[in-house]
């Protein structure tokens, strides 16, 4: 449903502020517009400066509930190309600043209200609301000459447009070009897009996608850091800056502005060639009283993104995996651990195929020391409701992809796993994308490894279940690192942490890692990766990852802090799951189940760890009656964790367990 026309709230906000709120004399007047978000939490002011040499300059700030958020900061898109010396008359080093001597033409309002339901997601109902303005600009000046005879595009200026979305959840903008009769084209070479903080603001620093976190200021940065970036305010709030509909661009970083303190500058991996009419990425700015809610509004990523594309989806089924060895023997017991244990996958990773770096590698074959007859073990995976997921690098995806996704759809093969893809100019971007678009024609779902972040194309092509980009336990991080996750990468999408249970080399508990699979979101969620079905040795446990889903109807970020601890609910149906995770250090942690529906009784099944427990992975199994007024209190170890499943109770159930007693600390 869609709300029509601008309600008195929103006429009211699209007004001329007085120029002395922002204590300048050099304020255009007629460019000072302010929008507000549905909830009038978010204000955004918009204006463009004179200078005493008559240069315009576009500046925009940006409050939360009367808290300052971004200062005064620059906008604009560099851009280069001869074709303005001569259409407009001015030399291309003064032109290239579209920031700079931008004269504004007008404006527009509007607004929308929307419900639109994912294919999967943390949610099963989105909202999709918010304020929008789009400011128009023109750059270029001199009379307007009309269009010849031929269509060609005679006027000596040419036109660009800044969006803002203002969300309850946060606010995003963009530059769209709109289209041009000579059909102009852009070598866009940077943004001067700034983002300037509170004296005193710091950063969870990530130089690369897989990196360890730091939390340093907006001082000697040693290179540039990721996207999302998550921020602490001095003014108590906290802050994340992303990007969303990065498809056919170059990917943005952040690095500090050399000539302004406490300033980010949003930094392009390199330049992009576009034609008219386009819109750059949304670049995205959210806040936070509490840093969880942050978790709780990461829909606006999802909202910037167009409506899935694929007309039926039926086909697109996310599910748990484990990852086998590379042998027909290992990959048909996995089936039948997967089948016994509620996995829908069963994946085969790099060097199935020959050496992945190699040209030569050939992915329509299995090399000859491999006894991988796939044909045989598809369809005995299939016979359980098993799928198959293969591993393919970039190296051969870019030379056979148009070769291998019919072979694999003949094959029975459900999903490819993209490896060491090329990221970050726009040549690998659109590449990336395409190859994701391609793959759904064939009905192959798609996981994306290493560098690539996501920045919402899963609503699109819901295809793309989940991508890696972040440090997981391949890297084997701590659980300090686990705890800054949620409220960092996580923000961007799923993420394939590669989750495990039996390595020896884990820094966790096994407890932190059962609460993972409630706490991280994928929708294609690895849960043995270094593990195999010789390890299972009858841990009960383990019925906790049986159960768990990887989609859900309903996400709650209950409490937690960046880097300490953190505790999630999420709900399948009518079933809930909860996961608790700590930092190094150990600390007790309280969680109010008032998200169960009210009048129920529940059985938790809780999982703690207890080094009591006579089993190799020391993790308790606790069965208690609660309901929603409960409020469940956990005493977690250093590094780690607790995962809870809540079942409706029958009422056999409610005599044969023990209800949970107040202030008991499991």
């Amino acid at each position: 449903m869609k709300r029509k026309g601008f309600n008195i709230f929103l006429l009211a906000c699209f007004c001329f502020l007085p120029v002395t709120e922002l204590q300048s004399q050099s304020v255009i007047q007629e460019t000072h517009r302010k929008l507000v978000s549905p909830d009038g939490k978010y204000e955004f002011t918009f204006y463009q400066k004179e200078f005493a040499d008559k240069t315009r300059q576009m500046y925009y700030v940006l409050s939360y509930d009367g808290k300052s958020v971004v200062e005064e900061s620059e906008l604009g898109v560099l851009i280069e190309n001869r074709l303005f010396e001569s259409a407009l008359g001015i030399p291309n080093d003064e032109n290239k600043n579209w920031g700079e001597n931008l004269t504004f033409i007008g404006a527009e309002m509007k607004n929308a209200d929307q419900i639109w339901k994912p294919v999967y997601g943390e949610r099963s109902v989105v909202r999709d609301y918010y304020n929008e303005m789009i400011l128009n600009f023109r750059k270029g000046g001199g009379d307007e000459t009309g269009v010849t005879d031929n269509g060609y595009d005679k006027r000596r200026y040419y036109l660009m447009n800044f969006v803002v979305r203002a969300y309850n959840e946060g606010v995003a903008f963009r530059y769209h070009f709109p289209e041009a009769t000579n059909g102009l084209f852009l070598h866009i070479t940077g943004e001067q897009t700034q983002f300037s903080l509170p004296e005193g603001t710091m950063a969870y620093y990530e130089r690369w996608a897989q990196g360890p976190y730091s939390l340093l200021p907006l001082k000697n940065w040693t290179d540039e850091c990721e996207r999302p970036l998550t921020l602490k305010l001095p003014n108590g709030l906290t802050v994340a800056l992303a990007e969303a509909e990065m498809i056919d661009y170059t990917r943005m970083k952040f690095r500090l502005n050399d000539k302004k303190a406490n300033t980010l500058q949003a930094s392009l991996y390199g330049s992009a060639d576009v034609i008219t009419p386009y819109s750059t990425p949304w670049r995205i700015i959210m806040a936070a009283e509490r840093p969880v809610d942050l978790i709780a509004n990461n829909d606006i990523i999802l909202n910037l993104n167009p409506e899935n594309q694929i007309k039926d989806a039926s086909w697109i089924k996310p599910g748990k995996v484990i990852r086998s060895g590379l042998s027909q023997e290992e990959a048909m017991a996995c089936v039948d651990f997967a089948a016994e244990r509620g996995l829908q996958y069963v994946h085969l990773d790099a060097g199935w195929y020959g050496p992945e770096m190699m040209v030569g590698s050939d992915a329509t074959t299995v090399r000859e020391d491999k006894n991988i007859r796939f044909p045989e073990l598809i369809k005995y995976a299939a016979g359980k409701g098993i799928g198959i997921f293969v591993y393919v690098n970039q190296r051969a995806l870019y030379r056979q992809l148009d070769e291998i996704l019919p072979l694999y759809k003949k094959w029975g093969i459900k999903g490819i796993k993209f490896g060491f893809v090329q990221i970050g100019n726009q040549q690998w971007s659109t590449w990336l994308h395409d190859a994701v678009k391609k793959c759904a024609e064939y009905e192959i779902l798609v996981d994306i490894h290493d560098e690539y972040r996501p920045t919402g194309f899963s609503r699109t092509y819901p295809n793309l279940l989940t991508q890696e980009g972040i440090r997981g336990n391949e890297e084997m991080p701590d659980a300090t690192h686990n705890v800054i996750l949620p409220y960092t990468r996580f923000l961007a999408g799923a993420g394939d942490y590669t989750i495990c249970y039996y390595n020896n080399r884990l820094k966790t508990t096994h407890a932190h890692q059962l609460a993972m699979a409630a706490v991280y979101y994928s929708p294609l969620q690895f849960l043995y990766w270094y593990d195999n079905p010789t390890m299972y040795q009858g841990e009960p446990e383990i019925e906790f990852f049986d159960q768990v889903k990887t989609v859900w109807d309903d996400t709650k970020a209950l409490d937690g802090e960046i880097g300490e601890f953190v505790t999630i609910a999420r709900r399948s149906s009518n079933e809930w799951f909860m996961g608790s995770m700590t930092n190094t250090d150990a600390r007790t942690i309280s969680a109010p189940l008032d998200f169960l529906a009210t009048g129920e009784k529940y059985i938790a099944n809780i999982y703690t760890d207890d080094e009591r427990i006579k089993t190799r992975t020391k993790v308790r199994v606790t069965r208690l009656v609660v309901d929603s007024q409960s409020v469940l209190h956990f005493r977690l170890k250093p590094s780690g964790g607790a995962a809870v499943h809540f079942v409706p109770a029958a009422k056999d159930d409610v005599r044969k367990y023990k209800t949970y007693k107040k202030n008991q600390v499991l």
